[in-house]
């Protein structure tokens, strides 16, 4: 299991962008060299966790529970079939693209270590905006990412470090529980009753995600 390229977008002006300057990072290239990740602070205040990374509209995006994003390039070569055109590593948005990883079952609270010093912890799927759809460009983007639920994982930072493309990934610790990325994605999209069944993965949930799942099953318990 290894990194095959660390990705980093800078700004670039988007009609698609719910930034107020209109700019994303989503278009992502492989990095020449060794990048720093670290804890980039709270959602709304901080963006990537990969120094270099832009992330243009923190108000969805960025943050300490989607400090990194990863991909398999398992997965995108199966979009590759689907779309019936190339995809670069990076085409996704994603600043790790992986080998030898289902990164979307990856399970919520998985720990990787990444290189020599880099410790990351999964904490969600990836929700797609109309940023991913519009840097897309295919037709109804959206519902069809949605469906397929091959969503990749958010990561938090545990321990910062210095990678670079072709470091060796280690799952250090897997949980005992079943909730996966996928799962998550699903819960919060298109299947809520999922939602309490997320409360397993506790607190190494997405916070966002945590507490929609505990005020979903205080409902249920109050109906």
């Amino acid at each position: 299991m290894k990194v095959l390229t660390v990705n980093l977008g800078r700004p670039t002006p988007s009609a698609h962008s719910d930034a107020a300057d209109r700019l994303t990072g989503i278009g992502k290239q492989p990095a020449d060299g060794p990048v720093r990740v670290a804890d980039p602070g709270p959602k709304g205040t901080g963006g990537s966790g990969l120094s270099g990374d832009a992330v243009c509209d923190l108000r969805h995006h960025g943050g300490t529970d989607q400090a990194v994003y990863a991909y398999a390039r398992e997965e995108l070569d199966a979009w590759e079939k689907v779309l019936g055109r190339p995809l670069a590593n990076g085409a996704f948005g994603e600043n790790l693209t992986t080998s030898g990883l289902v990164v979307s079952h990856a399970r919520i609270g998985e720990r990787w270590r990444i290189g020599d010093e880099l410790v990351l912890e999964v904490t969600s799927g990836r929700i797609p905006c109309r940023t991913f759809a519009g840097h897309m460009g295919e037709s109804g983007w959206v519902k069809r990412f949605t469906r397929e639920a091959a969503t990749g994982a958010y990561l938090r930072v545990i321990r910062p470090g210095t990678i670079s493309s072709g470091d060796p990934v280690e799952v250090v610790h897997r949980p005992g529980h079943d909730i996966t990325a996928a799962m998550e994605f699903r819960a919060t999209t298109t299947e809520r009753t999922l939602l309490p069944g997320l409360l397993a993965a506790g607190d190494a949930l997405h916070g966002e995600t945590l507490r929609r799942a505990r005020a979903y099953a205080a409902d249920a318990d109050t109906a």
